[in-house]
Protein backbone atom coordinates (compact mmCIF):
# COMPACT_ATOMS: atom_id res chain seq x y z
CA UNK A 1 0.00 0.00 0.00
CA UNK A 2 1.26 3.47 -0.88
CA UNK A 3 2.55 5.42 2.10
CA UNK A 4 0.23 8.23 3.16
CA UNK A 5 2.62 10.37 5.16
CA UNK A 6 1.73 13.72 6.73
CA UNK A 7 4.02 15.96 8.76
CA UNK A 8 2.62 18.56 11.18
CA UNK A 9 4.96 21.38 12.15
CA UNK A 10 3.78 22.94 15.41
CA UNK A 11 2.42 20.80 18.26
CA UNK A 12 0.31 23.46 19.91
CA UNK A 13 -3.47 23.26 20.30
CA UNK A 14 -4.17 23.23 16.55
CA UNK A 15 -1.30 20.94 15.57
CA UNK A 16 -1.90 18.30 18.24
CA UNK A 17 -5.68 18.32 17.73
CA UNK A 18 -5.18 17.94 13.97
CA UNK A 19 -2.86 15.00 14.55
CA UNK A 20 -5.41 13.38 16.84
CA UNK A 21 -8.18 13.93 14.29
CA UNK A 22 -6.15 12.42 11.45
CA UNK A 23 -5.27 9.46 13.68
CA UNK A 24 -8.86 8.80 14.77
CA UNK A 25 -10.12 8.94 11.20
CA UNK A 26 -7.34 6.68 9.87
CA UNK A 27 -6.38 9.18 7.17
CA UNK A 28 -2.67 8.35 7.15
CA UNK A 29 -0.29 5.52 7.88
CA UNK A 30 2.64 7.76 8.87
CA UNK A 31 2.23 10.91 10.95
CA UNK A 32 5.08 13.04 12.26
CA UNK A 33 4.95 15.86 14.81
CA UNK A 34 7.71 18.48 14.72
CA UNK A 35 7.96 21.25 17.28
CA UNK A 36 10.62 23.59 18.66
CA UNK A 37 9.66 22.06 22.01
CA UNK A 38 10.52 18.49 21.09
CA UNK A 39 9.48 17.17 24.51
CA UNK A 40 5.93 18.49 23.95
CA UNK A 41 5.72 16.80 20.54
CA UNK A 42 7.15 13.59 21.99
CA UNK A 43 4.60 13.65 24.80
CA UNK A 44 1.73 14.12 22.35
CA UNK A 45 3.02 11.29 20.17
CA UNK A 46 3.38 8.94 23.16
CA UNK A 47 -0.09 9.83 24.45
CA UNK A 48 -1.68 9.11 21.06
CA UNK A 49 0.33 5.94 20.52
CA UNK A 50 -1.11 4.55 23.75
CA UNK A 51 -4.50 4.58 22.02
CA UNK A 52 -3.32 2.58 18.99
CA UNK A 53 -4.65 -0.74 20.34
CA UNK A 54 -8.14 0.71 19.92
CA UNK A 55 -7.74 1.99 16.36
CA UNK A 56 -4.52 0.51 14.92
CA UNK A 57 -2.89 1.46 11.68
CA UNK A 58 -0.76 4.57 11.80
CA UNK A 59 2.88 4.93 12.73
CA UNK A 60 3.10 8.16 14.72
CA UNK A 61 6.21 9.82 16.14
CA UNK A 62 7.85 13.09 17.13
CA UNK A 63 10.64 13.83 14.72
CA UNK A 64 12.88 16.42 13.12
CA UNK A 65 12.86 18.15 9.76
CA UNK A 66 14.64 15.21 8.17
CA UNK A 67 11.35 13.34 8.66
CA UNK A 68 9.75 15.64 6.07
CA UNK A 69 11.35 13.36 3.47
CA UNK A 70 8.66 11.39 1.65
CA UNK A 71 5.75 13.34 3.14
CA UNK A 72 2.85 14.02 0.80
CA UNK A 73 1.49 16.89 2.89
CA UNK A 74 3.29 19.18 5.35
CA UNK A 75 0.91 21.11 7.60
CA UNK A 76 2.30 24.23 9.27
CA UNK A 77 0.50 25.35 12.42
CA UNK A 78 3.53 26.87 14.18
CA UNK A 79 3.61 30.54 15.02
CA UNK A 80 4.13 33.18 17.67
CA UNK A 81 1.45 34.44 20.03
CA UNK A 82 0.78 38.17 20.20
CA UNK A 83 2.62 39.90 23.04
CA UNK A 84 1.09 42.62 25.23
CA UNK A 85 1.39 45.96 23.43
CA UNK A 86 2.54 44.32 20.22
CA UNK A 87 0.98 45.51 16.96
CA UNK A 88 -0.48 43.08 14.44
CA UNK A 89 2.20 44.09 11.96
CA UNK A 90 4.94 43.32 14.50
CA UNK A 91 3.37 39.90 15.06
CA UNK A 92 3.27 39.33 11.30
CA UNK A 93 6.96 40.13 11.06
CA UNK A 94 7.81 37.65 13.82
CA UNK A 95 5.72 34.92 12.22
CA UNK A 96 7.30 35.66 8.83
CA UNK A 97 10.72 35.15 10.44
CA UNK A 98 9.53 31.89 11.99
CA UNK A 99 8.25 30.70 8.61
CA UNK A 100 11.54 31.68 6.98
CA UNK A 101 13.32 29.35 9.40
CA UNK A 102 10.78 26.54 8.95
CA UNK A 103 10.88 26.62 5.16
CA UNK A 104 14.68 26.68 5.10
CA UNK A 105 14.64 23.47 7.15
CA UNK A 106 12.01 21.74 5.00
CA UNK A 107 13.57 22.34 1.59
CA UNK A 108 16.66 20.13 1.95
CA UNK A 109 14.42 17.12 2.61
CA UNK A 110 11.29 17.66 0.55
CA UNK A 111 10.39 19.81 -2.44
CA UNK A 112 7.49 17.74 -3.77
CA UNK A 113 4.91 17.85 -0.97
CA UNK A 114 1.90 20.10 -0.58
CA UNK A 115 2.33 22.82 2.04
CA UNK A 116 -0.89 23.38 3.98
CA UNK A 117 -0.81 26.53 6.12
CA UNK A 118 -3.01 27.06 9.18
CA UNK A 119 -1.03 29.69 11.12
CA UNK A 120 -2.82 33.04 11.40
CA UNK A 121 -3.14 35.41 9.68
CA UNK A 122 -3.39 32.45 7.34
CA UNK A 123 -3.80 34.26 4.02
CA UNK A 124 -0.69 36.35 4.56
CA UNK A 125 1.32 33.43 5.94
CA UNK A 126 0.38 31.32 2.90
CA UNK A 127 1.53 34.17 0.63
CA UNK A 128 4.82 34.41 2.54
CA UNK A 129 5.26 30.62 2.29
CA UNK A 130 4.73 30.70 -1.46
CA UNK A 131 7.30 33.43 -1.96
CA UNK A 132 9.83 31.98 0.48
CA UNK A 133 9.58 28.43 -0.87
CA UNK A 134 9.40 29.19 -4.57
CA UNK A 135 7.01 26.24 -4.94
CA UNK A 136 4.20 26.12 -7.52
CA UNK A 137 1.03 27.97 -6.50
CA UNK A 138 -1.11 24.84 -6.52
CA UNK A 139 1.06 23.21 -3.84
CA UNK A 140 0.93 26.05 -1.28
CA UNK A 141 -2.53 26.19 0.28
CA UNK A 142 -4.00 28.13 3.19
CA UNK A 143 -6.91 26.79 5.23
CA UNK A 144 -8.70 29.93 4.07
CA UNK A 145 -12.39 30.42 4.79
CA UNK A 146 -13.21 26.71 4.98
CA UNK A 147 -13.83 26.97 8.73
CA UNK A 148 -15.70 30.28 8.35
CA UNK A 149 -17.98 28.69 5.75
CA UNK A 150 -18.62 25.75 8.08
CA UNK A 151 -19.55 28.15 10.89
CA UNK A 152 -21.84 29.99 8.49
CA UNK A 153 -23.57 26.81 7.36
CA UNK A 154 -23.97 25.65 10.96
CA UNK A 155 -25.64 28.92 11.97
CA UNK A 156 -27.86 28.94 8.89
CA UNK A 157 -28.87 25.34 9.52
CA UNK A 158 -29.67 26.16 13.12
CA UNK A 159 -31.77 29.16 12.06
CA UNK A 160 -33.63 27.21 9.34
CA UNK A 161 -33.81 23.94 11.31
CA UNK A 162 -32.04 22.16 8.45
CA UNK A 163 -29.01 19.86 8.58
CA UNK A 164 -26.03 22.17 7.88
CA UNK A 165 -24.68 19.58 5.44
CA UNK A 166 -27.66 20.46 3.23
CA UNK A 167 -26.97 24.18 3.35
CA UNK A 168 -24.82 25.61 0.55
CA UNK A 169 -23.26 28.93 1.45
CA UNK A 170 -19.89 30.64 1.15
CA UNK A 171 -17.74 32.91 3.24
CA UNK A 172 -14.95 34.29 1.03
CA UNK A 173 -12.07 36.75 1.28
CA UNK A 174 -9.80 37.10 4.28
CA UNK A 175 -10.00 34.59 7.10
CA UNK A 176 -10.63 37.50 9.42
CA UNK A 177 -12.50 40.71 9.94
CA UNK A 178 -12.85 41.69 6.26
CA UNK A 179 -14.41 38.41 5.13
CA UNK A 180 -17.82 38.48 3.46
CA UNK A 181 -20.87 36.26 3.12
CA UNK A 182 -22.04 35.55 -0.42
CA UNK A 183 -25.74 35.82 0.38
CA UNK A 184 -26.71 36.02 -3.29
CA UNK A 185 -25.66 32.38 -3.84
CA UNK A 186 -26.72 30.84 -0.50
CA UNK A 187 -29.30 28.11 -0.97
CA UNK A 188 -30.81 24.83 0.17
CA UNK A 189 -31.28 22.37 -2.70
CA UNK A 190 -31.04 25.27 -5.13
CA UNK A 191 -33.78 27.24 -3.36
CA UNK A 192 -32.81 30.78 -2.35
CA UNK A 193 -32.91 31.43 1.37
CA UNK A 194 -35.70 33.63 2.66
CA UNK A 195 -34.15 35.35 5.66
CA UNK A 196 -34.85 38.86 6.92
CA UNK A 197 -32.01 41.37 6.55
CA UNK A 198 -31.59 41.86 10.29
CA UNK A 199 -31.29 38.10 10.78
CA UNK A 200 -28.75 37.94 7.94
CA UNK A 201 -26.64 40.58 9.64
CA UNK A 202 -26.85 38.79 12.98
CA UNK A 203 -25.83 35.45 11.47
CA UNK A 204 -22.92 36.99 9.57
CA UNK A 205 -21.58 38.77 12.66
CA UNK A 206 -21.84 35.55 14.68
CA UNK A 207 -19.88 33.81 11.92
CA UNK A 208 -17.21 36.48 11.59
CA UNK A 209 -16.73 36.93 15.34
CA UNK A 210 -16.98 33.26 16.34
CA UNK A 211 -13.27 32.93 17.02
CA UNK A 212 -13.30 35.91 19.38
CA UNK A 213 -16.16 34.33 21.34
CA UNK A 214 -14.37 31.00 21.63
CA UNK A 215 -11.02 32.55 22.53
CA UNK A 216 -12.65 34.64 25.24
CA UNK A 217 -14.29 31.52 26.65
CA UNK A 218 -11.39 29.06 26.54
CA UNK A 219 -8.30 30.75 25.13
CA UNK A 220 -8.04 29.19 21.66
CA UNK A 221 -9.94 27.52 18.83
CA UNK A 222 -8.77 24.11 17.70
CA UNK A 223 -11.47 21.43 17.32
CA UNK A 224 -13.24 22.80 14.24
CA UNK A 225 -10.07 23.95 12.47
CA UNK A 226 -8.62 20.46 13.01
CA UNK A 227 -11.69 19.02 11.27
CA UNK A 228 -11.30 21.55 8.45
CA UNK A 229 -7.64 20.58 7.99
CA UNK A 230 -8.64 16.90 8.06
CA UNK A 231 -11.12 17.65 5.26
CA UNK A 232 -8.43 19.28 3.12
CA UNK A 233 -5.95 16.47 3.77
CA UNK A 234 -8.54 13.87 2.77
CA UNK A 235 -9.42 15.72 -0.45
CA UNK A 236 -5.73 15.72 -1.37
CA UNK A 237 -4.78 12.16 -0.40
CA UNK A 238 -7.91 10.63 -1.95
CA UNK A 239 -7.64 12.80 -5.09
CA UNK A 240 -11.27 13.83 -4.59
CA UNK A 241 -11.61 16.96 -6.70
CA UNK A 242 -13.64 18.36 -3.80
CA UNK A 243 -14.75 22.00 -3.83
CA UNK A 244 -13.44 23.62 -0.65
CA UNK A 245 -13.07 27.28 0.33
CA UNK A 246 -9.32 27.25 0.80
CA UNK A 247 -6.90 30.14 0.39
CA UNK A 248 -4.95 30.34 -2.86
CA UNK A 249 -3.07 32.95 -4.86
CA UNK A 250 -5.61 34.73 -7.03
CA UNK A 251 -4.98 35.60 -10.66
CA UNK A 252 -7.68 37.94 -11.97
CA UNK A 253 -10.31 36.24 -9.80
CA UNK A 254 -13.25 38.67 -9.86
CA UNK A 255 -10.64 41.23 -10.89
CA UNK A 256 -8.35 40.49 -7.92
CA UNK A 257 -4.74 39.29 -8.32
CA UNK A 258 -1.53 38.63 -6.37
CA UNK A 259 -3.06 38.00 -2.97
CA UNK A 260 -4.14 34.86 -1.10
CA UNK A 261 -7.85 34.81 -0.22
CA UNK A 262 -10.37 32.09 0.59
CA UNK A 263 -12.52 31.16 -2.42
CA UNK A 264 -14.11 27.93 -3.67
CA UNK A 265 -11.35 25.76 -5.15
CA UNK A 266 -11.16 22.29 -6.65
CA UNK A 267 -8.77 20.36 -4.39
CA UNK A 268 -7.21 17.09 -5.52
CA UNK A 269 -3.89 15.23 -5.41
CA UNK A 270 -2.16 18.13 -7.16
CA UNK A 271 -3.35 20.61 -4.51
CA UNK A 272 -5.51 23.47 -5.79
CA UNK A 273 -6.44 22.42 -9.31
CA UNK A 274 -8.61 25.44 -10.04
CA UNK A 275 -10.30 28.38 -8.31
CA UNK A 276 -13.99 28.53 -9.21
CA UNK A 277 -15.00 32.12 -9.89
CA UNK A 278 -18.27 33.13 -8.27
CA UNK A 279 -20.72 35.59 -9.79
CA UNK A 280 -20.93 38.32 -7.16
CA UNK A 281 -23.33 41.21 -6.77
CA UNK A 282 -21.90 44.72 -7.01
CA UNK A 283 -21.97 45.02 -3.21
CA UNK A 284 -20.25 41.65 -2.74
CA UNK A 285 -17.65 42.56 -5.36
CA UNK A 286 -16.83 45.80 -3.55
CA UNK A 287 -16.44 43.97 -0.23
CA UNK A 288 -14.24 41.33 -1.86
CA UNK A 289 -11.95 43.98 -3.34
CA UNK A 290 -11.82 45.74 0.03
CA UNK A 291 -10.72 42.49 1.69
CA UNK A 292 -7.99 42.00 -0.94
CA UNK A 293 -6.73 45.56 -0.60
CA UNK A 294 -6.54 45.24 3.18
CA UNK A 295 -4.27 42.20 2.95
CA UNK A 296 -2.13 43.71 0.21
CA UNK A 297 -1.52 46.75 2.41
CA UNK A 298 -0.49 44.52 5.32
CA UNK A 299 1.90 42.56 3.12
CA UNK A 300 3.42 45.79 1.82
CA UNK A 301 3.85 47.07 5.38
CA UNK A 302 6.08 44.13 6.26
CA UNK A 303 8.84 45.06 3.81
CA UNK A 304 9.73 41.41 3.62
CA UNK A 305 12.59 40.01 1.59
CA UNK A 306 10.56 37.55 -0.45
CA UNK A 307 13.26 36.47 -2.89
CA UNK A 308 13.27 32.65 -2.72
CA UNK A 309 16.80 32.60 -4.15
CA UNK A 310 18.02 34.10 -0.86
CA UNK A 311 16.67 31.26 1.28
Amino acid sequence: MKTRKVVIIGAGFVGSTTAYTLMLRNRVNELVLIDANHAKAAGDALDMNHGMPYIGGAKLWAGGYEDCAGAEIIIITAGAAQRPGETRTDLLKRNADIFDSIIKQILPYNQEAILLIATNPVDIMAYVTLKKSGWPVNRVIGSGTLLDSARFRYLLGKELKIDPRSVHAHIIGEHGDSELAVWSLANVAGVELEIAEDIKQKLFLQTRDAAYEIIEAKGATYYAIALALDRIVTAILDDEGAVLNVSTLLDNYCGVSDVYLGVPCIVDRTGVREALELTLTDEEQALFEKSANKLKALIDSLNLDLDPNKI
